[in-house]
């Protein structure tokens, strides 16, 4: 439970007010999650010093949970920490043993890697290189959206709740996520010593992508079957690598957007069922016609790669 009080002294976590962060709504949501009930005051400035030792002061006071001043903390990449990578830091495997999550060491570093360390640099003023032809948003941006808007009747406080209350939520979804992963790879790594026509088939669905692009067995992997929760069964392709998303191997040209009877006639394939227009994706009725489908398409793929030498 959080609750924001007009008094310093009935505060047991102090941050700044004004505009808010992504960094000390996380660092807030964290401490609620950590400490369970939290009374924040929101300061314009603060004597550290004057401080007792059970007050958490952040991204503010230049305390040890803030990050403005000269020898502020940094990583190993360089990158300097924001007050959520510091509490982070200091709380969170104890947060993680705390709440019984499997594998926690590993969920830490998971979570501190595809959560918190972008958060961490995008306060620091490191921004991301995002080449697209549209507007991307980041976590940092979405948060920004709950400061009051130009010439709006919110009030900042309520504003900062509900910020607050999003960014716990992301951050509890991402630890299942992360724990989700995690037991998945053993899994994954188990069924790569038994791929055939560099296909990877899972009795159910389970995150793939990362291990198998980490691995070296993974590398010579091209399609993933796996049931879909739409019934019947999903073919995806694979990307070359995490940062090169190029499709190994393309379902064909002219399969795109096609379906059903359509979709059977132009492939001769019975039982296919839908490809995506992208070309990663194909369902059908049946495992069995998912590995037809991998077979035609390997075949059709080798056969052209043939005509080109």
């Amino acid at each position: 439970m959080i609750k924001i009080v007009n008094k310093i002294e009935n505060a047991n976590c102090i941050t700044h007010s004004g505009t808010m962060h992504a960094d000390d709504v996380f660092a807030t949501a964290f401490l609620e999650l950590y400490l369970k009930e939290i009374q924040v005051f929101r300061a314009s400035s603060i004597d550290q010093k004057d401080q007792g030792k059970e007050i958490y002061i952040y991204d503010i006071g230049r305390g040890k949970f803030d990050h403005h001043q000269e020898d502020a903390q940094k990583r190993s990449n360089g990158i300097s920490y924001s007050s959520i990578g510091l509490l982070w830091k200091e709380y969170g495997k104890d947060y993680l043993h705390r709440e019984q999550i499997q594998n926690s060491e590993e969920v830490y570093e998971e979570v501190d890697k595809n959560l918190i360390e972008g958060i961490d640099a995008i306060d620091n003023g490191i921004f991301p290189k995002i080449e697209a032809n549209y507007k991307v948003k980041t976590i940092c941006d979405v948060i920004k959206l709950f400061n009051p808007s130009y010439q709006s009747q919110q009030e900042e406080s309520i504003q900062f709740l509900k910020a607050v209350n999003v960014a716990k939520e992301i951050f509890l979804e991402e630890i299942k996520t992360e724990e989700g992963k995690i037991k998945a790879k053993k899994q994954v790594l188990e069924k790569l010593s038994k791929i055939k026509n560099h296909t990877l088939i899972l009795e159910e669905f389970m995150p793939y992508e990362e291990t198998i692009l980490k691995e070296k067995e993974g590398q010579e992997i091209a399609f993933v079957i796996y049931p879909s929760n739409r019934g019947g069964y999903a073919i995806k392709t694979v990307p070359k690598s995490m940062e090169d998303k190029t499709k190994k191997v393309e379902f064909p040209e002219e399969w795109a957007g096609l379906e059903k009877e359509e979709l059977e006639k132009i492939s001769g394939i019975k039982g296919i069922e839908f490809c995506h227009r992208g070309r990663f994706l194909v369902t059908c009725k049946t495992k069995e016609i998912a590995q037809k489908i991998v077979e035609v398409v390997l075949k059709k793929e080798q056969k052209e790669q043939d005509q080109v030498v």
